[in-house]
């Protein structure tokens, strides 16, 4: 993936702390969200390094290894508790925050994903599929999906019957059969509609 004009540009400035921003966990009916911001120094090399939903498992896992060792990396990680009491954009933001908060280095710039406008302290700007199109925030994406889906695996050991390591607590047709047959568990968003359907047609 090469330089989005976007990162030229604020490299021709002088703007050397720039980190990516994207997350994981939006959408699913359990779980957490997770964040992830990235620095990448100067003419870090990623082989192969895109959207981490146009990567394989195996791909992911590579690149994330290298992310790791050559970029600056922080995470926030918010449960699925925090969403429910204080909403998805609240859980966003948050989650952003915290992933910046764990930077080793401040950035002095922000390079998001998708649209929104946010408070965080620091000049940034949002690309729409950003993902897709520059380099800190597909390697962002990348330490997001990784870790929210290590996660879920972990989860799929303390509640195996709801196939976690599987759809990773997204909206799949085994997931709905599990949650229809079982019932909520503790990782089940309780605002999510679909989730709600299933504890109201229960009682």
């Amino acid at each position: 993936m090469r330089s989005h004009p976007l990162e030229l540009r604020l490299k021709k400035e002088g703007i050397l702390y720039v980190a990516g921003i994207d997350e994981a966990g939006r959408g699913p009916w359990a779980g957490p969200l997770v964040a992830a911001a990235v620095i990448l120094p100067s003419n870090t090399r990623l082989p192969g390094l895109n959207d981490s939903k146009k990567l394989n498992e195996k791909q992911r896992i590579k690149l994330f290894k290298e992310i790791l060792k050559k970029g600056i990396v922080g995470v926030g990680i918010i449960s699925h508790s925090y969403i429910d009491k204080n909403g998805l954009s609240k859980a966003l933001l948050e989650s952003y925050k915290r992933a910046i908060q764990n930077l080793a280095t401040k950035p002095k710039h922000l390079l998001i994903d998708g649209i929104g406008k946010y408070k965080l302290g620091i000049p940034y700007e949002t690309v729409k599929k950003g993902d897709s199109k520059v380099r800190v925030i597909a390697a962002a994406s990348i330490v997001a999906k990784v870790v929210r889906d290590t996660l879920m695996d972990s989860y799929a050991q303390k509640y195996p019957k709801y196939g976690f390591n599987k759809h990773k607590g997204y909206g799949t047709r085994q997931h709905h059969q599990n949650l229809l047959k079982y019932g909520v568990c503790k990782l089940h968003r309780l605002s999510y509609e679909p989730v709600k359907k299933v504890i109201n047609d229960s009682e």
